[in-house]
C-alpha cells in the first residue's frame, strides 16, 4: 500500500488488487513446492552416489585384502583361481598383440588376481597337481613302453625321456612356425598343442605357449563370449605355469598379455584394480629377460595409456586408491626406443607410437621421422592395422 495524501490523516490503497495478490501467492506456493521437491531429489541421488562409492570402495579394498594376502606366499603371489571358463579376474591398461621380427617368432598382447587360499590349501593342490602330473607322464610311459619290449627297464626309462624331450623340441619348433602363420596355421596350432596337453603339461616352455596359442584364439574369434573364454582359460593354464616356474619370464609376459584380453570384458573399476598387476608382472619378466624387447614394448604401451588417461579415470583412480598410477608420455617414449634399440622394426605399432610419443612432446620433426620409418614395416597383425590408420590420419594431418 502507498498514501494517497500526507499528514496524520493519510490513508492507503494497494498496488495489487485482492485477486492479483491472490495469484502472486499461488505462484510463490507453486515454485515453494518445487524447491521442495527439488531437494529431496537431490538428496536421493547424493544418498545413492554415497551408497554407489561406498559399494565400490568396499569391493576395491576387499580385493586388496585378498591381494596382499597372496603377496605374502613363498611362491607365486597369484594362485590359480577355480573359476569356469568364462569368469576370472581382469586387468585395465591393455597392450593388443604386435609381431616381432626376431628368430624366436613369438608375439606380443597386452595385460589376477585370485581367490586367496591358505598355505595349508596351496601345499595340498600342489601335492594333487604334481600327482595328477606323475600319473598322466606314467600313462604316456606305460603305452609306449609296450613297444619296447626288448629293452631292460632301466634302459626303457632313459629311451622315454630322450624320446619325449626330442619329441618335445619337435612340437614346440612346429607350435612357433604355426603361431607366425596366417589365421587358419594359428588355429592348427592351438589345436596341436591341445592335442599334445596330456603329455607335456608338466613342461615350462610347452605351457607358455599354449596360453599363447589362447590368446591367438582370443584375437581371432569375433565373437565377444568366445574372446573372453580363450582369454580365461589361457590365464588359468599360465597361472598354474607360474606357481611351478615364477622365474620365467615368458610366464610372467604372456600371464599380463592374457589379462589384459580378459581386462576389455571386465568394469573400469578392476580393470583399474588389475592395472598395478600387470606393471607388476612386465617389471618382474625385464627384470628376469632384460634384453628381450617384448616386455618394454608391453610396459611403453602401458606407460603411454596411463598418461593419457581421463578426467573420469583419474578421478576414479584417486578414489579407489592412495597411489594411483603415474606415468608420463617420456617415460612411454623411452621404452619404445628400446625396443628399437634392442630390435630394430620390431613391429609397426612400436614405430607409431615412437611417433605418437614425438608429436604428443611437440618434437614435429622426429615425428615424422618415425612416421616414415613405421611406413616401411609390414602389416602383421591387427594392431598393426590400426597403427597403420593412425599412421594414415597424422601423415595426413601433417600435409596439411
Amino acid at each position: 500500500p502507498v498514501p494517497v495524501e500526507a499528514g496524520d490523516g493519510a490513508t492507503y490503497t494497494a498496488l495489487l488488487t485482492h485477486g492479483e495478490q491472490v495469484d502472486v501467492l499461488e505462484r510463490l506456493d507453486f515454485v515453494l513446492r518445487n524447491i521442495s521437491e527439488l531437494r529431496k531429489e537431490v538428496e536421493e541421488l547424493r544418498n545413492s552416489l554415497q551408497h554407489l562409492a561406498a559399494e565400490i570402495i568396499g569391493e576395491v579394498r576387499s580385493h586388496l585384502e585378498e591381494t596382499q594376502k597372496v603377496t605374502r606366499r613363498r611362491r607365486f603371489p597369484f594362485p590359480r583361481e577355480r573359476s569356469d571358463s568364462t569368469g576370472s579376474s581382469s586387468i585395465y591398461f591393455t597392450a593388443s598383440s604386435a609381431t616381432a621380427n626376431t628368430d624366436d617368432g613369438e608375439s606380443e598382447g597386452g595385460y589376477t588376481t585370485a581367490n586367496a587360499e591358505s598355505d595349508y590349501d596351496r601345499e595340498s593342490e600342489r601335492e594333487s597337481e604334481e600327482g595328477e602330473d606323475e600319473v598322466s607322464c606314467e600313462t604316456v610311459r606305460t603305452a609306449r613302453r609296450d613297444s619296447l619290449d626288448l629293452v631292460n627297464e632301466d634302459e626303457t626309462h632313459l629311451v622315454l625321456d630322450s624320446s619325449l624331450e626330442e619329441g618335445l623340441g619337435q612340437l614346440l619348433q612346429q607350435a612357433d612356425s604355426l603361431h607366425n602363420g596366417d589365421e587358419q596355421e594359428k588355429r592348427e596350432g592351438f589345436q596341436l598343442l591341445l592335442n599334445n596337453k596330456l603329455a607335456y603339461a608338466d613342461q615350462k616352455d610347452f605351457l607358455w605357449r599354449l596360453a599363447r596359442a589362447h590368446s591367438d584364439m582370443c584375437e581371432i574369434t569375433e565373437d565377444a563370449d568366445e574372446k573372453r573364454s580363450y582369454a580365461s582359460d589361457g590365464k588359468e593354464e599360465i597361472e598354474i605355469a607360474l606357481q611351478k616356474w615364477d622365474q620365467s619370464a615368458e610366464c610372467h609376459q604372456w600371464y599380463a598379455i592374457l589379462c589384459g584380453q580378459l581386462s576389455e570384458h571386465e568394469s573400469i573399476q578392476k580393470r583399474i584394480q588389475t592395472g598395478y598387476v600387470f606393471k607388476e608382472h612386465i617389471d618382474k619378466a625385464i627384470e628376469l629377460k632384460p634384453e628381450d624387447p617384448k616386455s618394454y614394448y608391453l610396459l611403453g604401451r602401458w606407460c603411454y595409456q596411463v598418461s593419457h588417461l581421463g578426467w573420469l579415470e583419474k578421478k576414479t583412480a584417486s578414489a579407489l586408491f592412495e597411489a594411483p598410477p603415474t606415468a608420463t608420455v617420456q617415460d612411454a617414449l623411452q621404452n619404445f626406443l628400446r625396443v628399437e634399440e634392442l630390435s630394430p622394426g620390431f613391429s609397426k605399432a612400436g614405430r607409431v607410437y615412437i611417433a605418437k610419443c614425438y608429436r604428443d612432446l611437440g618434437n614435429n620433426s622426429a615425428a615424422v621421422l618415425w612416421m616414415n620409418l613405421a611406413s616401411e614395416l609390414p602389416v602383421n597383425t591387427k594392431e598393426d592395422a590400426e597403427s597403420e590408420r593412425e599412421l594414415e590420419e597424422m601423415q595426413s594431418v601433417c600435409e596439411e
